[in-house]
This record gives C-alpha cells, sequence and structure tokens, in this order.
C-alpha cells in the first residue's frame, strides 16, 4: 500500500514529486524479502498478492479518467467491468514481472535476481507498447513528464532511461537499507551510499546542466495553433461540420499573420465523413482554400474523418458495405492543405484498442459488437504501417501525430528521421472531463520535444494546446474548456538525436535480456527452493 501510495505521489501531474519514485518500490521490495525469508506456505500466492494490490491500486489512481469517457456512452456498472481493461491488464504485467523476480530470488543470487526484475519490467514494458493492447502510458520513465528538467538526457535514451533509472535506484536504496540494519561492515555501508546517491545526482546534476546550457539554433517559423471547445459528444451529432470549419476559420483569422507558416487545427476538426478523393469538391475544402488565399505562404494541419473506397479487400481492415458493393476504409487522419490543389494525407497508426481497432482481429473477431457497444467501432479505423511527413510548399517538413501516438517515443523519432523540423500534435482530450487524463496527456508531449529536440505545436478540441521548446518547457497553453488560438515563432530543427537516430534499444536490450532470464528460470524453476535465512543481516552488497 505503501508502494501504490508513493507511486502515485509521485506521478504526472502532481508536481515536484519526481524524485519519490527512486524510493517507491522500497517497501513492496521489502514485503516481498519478507515473505522470502518467512516459513509461510505458498509464497508464490503471496508475492502474487501483495503485487497486483499495490499495481491495481497505482494504476487505477492514476487513469481513474478512462473510466470517465466509458460512463457517457454506457451503463454504469458496464462502464466498470471494461475499465477494468486499462485498470488491470498493467498490473497483470507488472505483477507477471515481479513475480518471475521472486522465482529467480529462489534459484540464485540477488544480484542476477535484481537483473532479472530490471530485465523482466523493461520487457512488460515494450510488450506493452507493441501489442495490440498497447497502453503505455504507465511506462515507469513516464513519471518524470512533469519535471523534465531531471531528464534531459532523454535525448539519448528516451524514456527507457528513465525506467532503468528508477528501477536501479530502487534496488540500491533497498539494499543500502538492509546494510544499514544488518552487521555488515562499515566499509560496505558506505560504499552503497555513496554508490545510491551518485546514481540519484549525477543523472538529475547533468540534465539541470543540459538544461540550462541548452540554446535552439535560430530557425524561426510562425505557427498557429486552434482550440474551438467543441463537445467531442456533440461534435458528430448537433453540430454541422460546415459551422465548425466556420468556427476555426474565425478563431485562425484573429491571430494569423501574413509570414504565419503553419495553422494546426485539432484531431477530427473536419469531422464529416469525406472521401479523399474526391475531398477537392468538398465544401470544407473550398472554404479552406479561399481562407488561405489571404495568406501567402501558409498551411493548414488538420484533423479529419475520412475514407477510402475500393473495388476489392485490399486491405485487413476493409469493410464491406453490401447495399453498394464496395469495399471501405475509415481512417483517424491528418490532411496538409496548401494554396494549391496538392493534398497530403496521414493515417494514424497507433489505433486506441477497443474503440478504434479491434485487438487481435482474426483471433477475437466475435468481440466486436462488443466495442462497438461502448463506443468503439463494429471494424477497425484504417491505418499505416509507418508514419509520413508533411511537407510546406517552401519545404519544411512537420510531422502529424494524431492523438495517441503521442505517447510512443520511437515511433515519433520515426518522423524526425524522415527530416520533420517540428512536431505538430492533434488531439482531442475532452472525452476524459477535467480529469488528470488531459494533464498527463499533454505533460508526455515535453518528453518528445526532449527526445527529438524539436518543436511542439499542439492543437487540442477541447484538451489544452500549448507550444513546448526543444527543452520540453512549455511556452504557452490555452486554458481548459475555453476557445483559444495561440501563435508563436518556433525554431525549425534538423539535427538527429543520439535516441533518434538509435530508438528504443534500452527497451530492446531488456526484452532480450527478459528472454534469457525467461530460460534460467525454465532450466530451474523445478529447484527446491533453498534461501539461507536472512542473507542481507550477514552480507548487504550480497
Amino acid at each position: 500500500m505503501l508502494s501504490a501510495f508513493l507511486l502515485w505521489l509521485a506521478w504526472p501531474p502532481i508536481p515536484f514529486t519526481a524524485l519519490i519514485l527512486h524510493v517507491a518500490l522500497v517497501p513492496l521490495l521489502q514485503a516481498a524479502e519478507n515473505i522470502i525469508q518467512s516459513e509461510e506456505k505458498k509464497k508464490g500466492r503471496l508475492i502474487w498478492r501483495i503485487a497486483i494490490i499495490c499495481f491495481f491500486i497505482w494504476n487505477t489512481a492514476c487513469i481513474y479518467w478512462v473510466f470517465n469517457s466509458l460512463n457517457a456512452v454506457m451503463q454504469g456498472w458496464l462502464a466498470i467491468i471494461i475499465a477494468q481493461i486499462p485498470f488491470c491488464l498493467g498490473a497483470v504485467l507488472m505483477t507477471l514481472a515481479f513475480w518471475l523476480y521472486y522465482r529467480l530470488r529462489l534459484i540464485t543470487s540477488r544480484i542476477w535476481s535484481y537483473a532479472g526484475l530490471i530485465c523482466f519490467w523493461i520487457g512488460y514494458e515494450y510488450l506493452h507498447q507493441s501489442w495490440d493492447l498497447a497502453f503505455p502510458w504507465m511506462n515507469l520513465g513516464n513519471g518524470f513528464a512533469e519535471s523534465h528538467y531531471l531528464v534531459q538526457w532523454y535525448e539519448y535514451t528516451g524514456v527507457y532511461g528513465g525506467t532503468l533509472w528508477i528501477l536501479l535506484s530502487n534496488i540500491l536504496v533497498f539494499e543500502t537499507i538492509l546494510a544499514v540494519k544488518s552487521n555488515a561492515s562499515k566499509t560496505n555501508k558506505i560504499r552503497l551510499q555513496i554508490s545510491t546517491a551518485a546514481l540519484v545526482l549525477i543523472p538529475v546534476l547533468s540534465s539541470v546542466l543540459i538544461y540550462n546550457n541548452y540554446e535552439e539554433k535560430v530557425n524561426p517559423a510562425n505557427i498557429v495553433v486552434v482550440q474551438p471547445n467543441i463537445d467531442p459528444y456533440e461534435k458528430f451529432s448537433t453540430l454541422s461540420s460546415a459551422d465548425q470549419v466556420a468556427k476555426l476559420i474565425k478563431l485562425s483569422e484573429s491571430i494569423g499573420q501574413t509570414n504565419t507558416e503553419f495553422f494546426v487545427w485539432p484531431e477530427t476538426a473536419i469531422s464529416k465523413g469525406t472521401e479523399e478523393r474526391s475531398f477537392r469538391g468538398d465544401e470544407n475544402f473550398i472554404r479552406i482554400q479561399e481562407f488561405l488565399k489571404n495568406y501567402k505562404n501558409a498551411n493548414l494541419i488538420s484533423g479529419i474523418e475520412s475514407f477510402a473506397v475500393y473495388d476489392t479487400a485490399v486491405t485487413e481492415t476493409a469493410r464491406f458495405d453490401s447495399k453498394s458493393d464496395i469495399y471501405f476504409d475509415v481512417f483517424n487522419a491528418a490532411v496538409l492543405i496548401e494554396n494549391s490543389a496538392k493534398l497530403q494525407f496521414y493515417h494514424k497508426s497507433k489505433l486506441v484498442p477497443g474503440v478504434e481497432q479491434t485487438p487481435f482481429s482474426n483471433s477475437m473477431a466475435f468481440l466486436k459488437p462488443a466495442f462497438a457497444a461502448f463506443g468503439g467501432s463494429s471494424g477497425s479505423y484504417g491505418k499505416q504501417s509507418e508514419p509520413s511527413v508533411f511537407y510546406s510548399q517552401s519545404g519544411i517538413g512537420s510531422a502529424p501525430v494524431i492523438c495517441y501516438e503521442s505517447i510512443w517515443g520511437e515511433y515519433v523519432a520515426d518522423y524526425i528521421k524522415k527530416d520533420a523540423q517540428f512536431i505538430a500534435i492533434i488531439t482531442n482530450d475532452g472525452w476524459w472531463g477535467n480529469t488528470s487524463g488531459k494533464d498527463q496527456h499533454l505533460q508526455y508531449a515535453k518528453l518528445r520535444a526532449i527526445e527529438t529536440r524539436r518543436w511542439v505545436a499542439r492543437s487540442a478540441n477541447t484538451g489544452i494546446s500549448a507550444f513546448i521548446d526543444q527543452r520540453g518547457t512549455i511556452v504557452q497553453r490555452t486554458k481548459w474548456w475555453m476557445p483559444g488560438v495561440l501563435k508563436q515563432d518556433i525554431n525549425l530543427n534538423e539535427e538527429i538525436t543520439f535516441y533518434v537516430k538509435h530508438g528504443d534499444y534500452i527497451a530492446k536490450a531488456g526484452s532480450a535480456g527478459s528472454a534469457l532470464f525467461a530460460l534460467l528460470l525454465l532450466a530451474g524453476i523445478f529447484k527446491r527452493p533453498n534461501i539461507k535465512k536472512d542473507p542481507p543481516q550477514r552480507n548487504g552488497s550480497n
């Protein structure tokens, strides 16, 4: 319970508490060690029980807001049941990693067990960002999003560097406590204390040094982001698409200037389902072209609900319309419109499980009606396999990142590899109401700015729109549930960071390590447990 409380207290958007993450797992490690040293029977069940309680409370306390969006579209009791998917699944995977650490403790030394814990945990995080039920929201490295000045070195490691830092720190703090409580030598105690302090303080001091000395190269571009504040539960029903576009144009014109390069509108800003090949004849496109004529170099990045029609099922997600005898894909997309007939589309790739895609659709197609019942689609949205960059008339590359995609560091880095000079996040965070969900989503965008050293122009329909500089500092932001428009001269960047070049190498190494430790467990899992009682009281570093 103490670990759960400390993890919650350290999590965004609660400010100034990120360093608590370095001790938050210590009570759980102590509880596990007490069980291992005890005469209790069925120790594995006890380990599983204490871990699942800890991680379920932590996950639920931090992402309780998921329930809000579900409760708005279904009966309360059903929303409670469905909400257990994000609440419980992450907690179960975390618990599995911790239980595997316990199994290692039965057959090997604490040092190797700790190495296994680190690998199993990083392996779980990487799995949870890679499979059809992906929800990497609670990766430990995200915990520093509020205190971004502490992790400027994410440009080298990404968020998995933060996960590794937290795990190592908790292990060293725990070992130091064991050594102090034992009759270990004074030298051993001092060595552990110095190592622990160094592991925590050196990354902090180096990050603060980078933060204070980082200088952007001057390469300005004027960007405008718009927040229309249209209720997400009404924008597809009570307010016409034409009226929404008119509101967006009015807000844009209120602050646009002759040298504005990009206007950024939020996710599904063009809410009318539009066939992409015929979009140039759509009334919304015509009105937007008229608006852009007043800004010679301007481009518009906007969210759009679009679809594509096929004669045959050319994609796995294509749906069949028996009335018209055609196949079609529906997209949560972004479009780039400029002062010409040229159009560029990007189809959201990282889809929300259940709402935008049916997880494991080939083997679990029978779940489509259930997902459709709570606001999802009866068929998965179409998507791209990789990101694509929008290029303006003047050659500026922008990364059109749609909502949920902004929590994938490596995926956003792929835009930068393709010459994106700034990141445009278009989102709609009003589904969750006035909860910490919208704040967490905004804070996580700061980590993408640090990893890539790119400005972020964030346009939210009913969330929080903002500009974030290359250090991850929010320089402008709108208020919640209010129409707003911001403009900023950002600095474009063409340099590639170490993280952008190498991606989630820590996650991949950890996942490989978890596979090796799993083989070790398979080789020794049937051995009779032979834990010597109270080994830490004799040697705190053993």
